[in-house]
């Protein structure tokens, strides 16, 4: 698997290989805006792109790999007994506040917690009290891709999504940085040093008017926010009918999830042996974390590889994917080949740990998780130290 041998002296870049016969991860990044795009009907586009398959679907062939794993490690939930610091190894239902917790405040966006059924005035009063100025951005607790994370840039909005929260929720500082990366981070249990796996950079869903469209035609010039027009219906309404001046850019997704247009382009040539040492230091303080990927903002590449304003928005466990997979450039095959890998390495940690002696979650512990969150109305409970109307990091 993996060295460190070689990452002794971080000012040679170091090329990481995988255990594919020698090839390299690491590739140029993706090019293709501004190509013509050929107007496909958008269920062919559906049907044809793996980047826009449902995600049962694009998962559906690694079940054999799945099952492999679980027979190797002699449990059907071998995955939870991976990161020793995140509940069920942050396969699903896991705090994202108790996980912002751990990383030093130098290295994340400011966050504080806030309890379902808290009273709009104490939230307008938590929000003044901790400094937050809009836009904020709030998101759930619990949660997974991107599902109810709006930008908040008024009073009025505030209040619409108060009125809706259905769970305990984040308020995040907004970053307004101008590179947004998902990073892989990989170490396995009794090693001291890690290793980035996967870079991701974000690349936001936007419009450029020309004087005599609206929103709603120019959004139908490229395949990825064709596919959006719909949501954006819901989001801007009448505003989908606005009229752009020449040049004028329009920003219509600010939230750096795949499936709300958001292009993800594979960046792994930015891999090298400052970046591995910049993500072990952000590691280091978190004792039994040993998979998982942060979705971060970065003021520039110079900042990232010195390890300064690097602004941390969330930390995934088990469950996270190398979303370089994802650049419909990298291909299908290359994206399962990946996927295997990391899932190969997700299960050595877990036999690791097992060895040592963490227990998986039980199959019914796993079920119950997935019902309390899937169950209409219902909420997890916070952990006792967060039965409080905030806790901020």
């Amino acid at each position: 698997m993996f060295t460190s041998t070689a990452l002794q002296n971080p000012t040679k870049p170091s090329v990481l290989q995988w255990e594919r016969g020698g090839k390299s991860i690491h590739s140029a990044p993706n090019a293709d805006a501004g190509r013509s795009e050929i107007r496909l009907p958008l269920w062919l586009v559906r049907l044809i792109r793996y980047e826009y398959w449902p995600f049962w679907l694009f998962y559906l062939p690694m079940a054999p790999y799945w099952l492999w794993q679980a027979i190797k490690s002699k449990s059907l939930t071998w995955f939870t007994a991976t990161n020793q610091n995140i509940e069920m190894g942050g396969f699903f239902g896991e705090s994202k506040m108790d996980i912002l917790r751990q990383i030093g405040s130098e290295f994340k966006a400011k966050s504080c917690f806030v309890e379902k059924g808290t009273s709009f005035q104490k939230l307008l009063f938590i929000i003044g009290n901790e400094g937050f100025t809009f836009p904020i951005i709030l998101k759930p607790n619990v949660g997974e891709r991107g599902f109810e994370v709006e930008k908040i840039d008024s009073v009025d909005a505030l209040t619409l999504y108060h009125q809706k929260a259905s769970q305990d929720f984040i308020i995040q500082q907004f970053v307004d940085e101008p590179i947004e990366l998902g990073v892989m981070f990989v170490r396995f249990p009794g090693e001291s040093f890690g290793q980035v796996t996967s870079v991701t950079m974000k690349e936001f869903m936007e419009v450029v008017g020309d004087g005599k469209s609206t929103i709603r035609q120019l959004m139908a010039e490229k395949e990825r926010s064709r596919l959006q027009v719909e949501s954006m219906n819901k989001t801007l309404g009448e505003g989908m009918n606005e009229i752009l001046s020449q040049g004028e850019k329009r920003l219509l997704g600010p939230i750096g999830n795949h499936c709300r247009g958001t292009r993800f382009i594979n960046s792994n040539h930015l891999i090298n042996n400052d970046l591995h040492l910049v993500f072990n230091k952000i590691a280091k303080d978190m004792p039994g974390f040993y998979f998982g990927r942060f979705d971060l903002k970065v003021r520039s590449l110079d900042d990232l590889y010195e390890g300064k304003n690097i602004f941390i928005l969330e930390l995934n466990g088990a469950s996270s994917e190398p979303g370089h997979v994802y650049d419909a450039s990298h291909g299908l095959w290359n994206a399962y080949r990946d996927l295997m890998w990391h899932w190969n390495a997700l299960g050595r940690i877990a036999r690791l740990n097992m060895k040592s002696g963490m227990r998986p979650a039980s199959v019914s512990e796993v079920i119950q998780v997935l019902k309390s969150h899937f169950t209409p109305k219902s909420n997890l409970s916070p952990s006792p130290s967060e039965r409080v109307g905030v806790r901020s990091n």
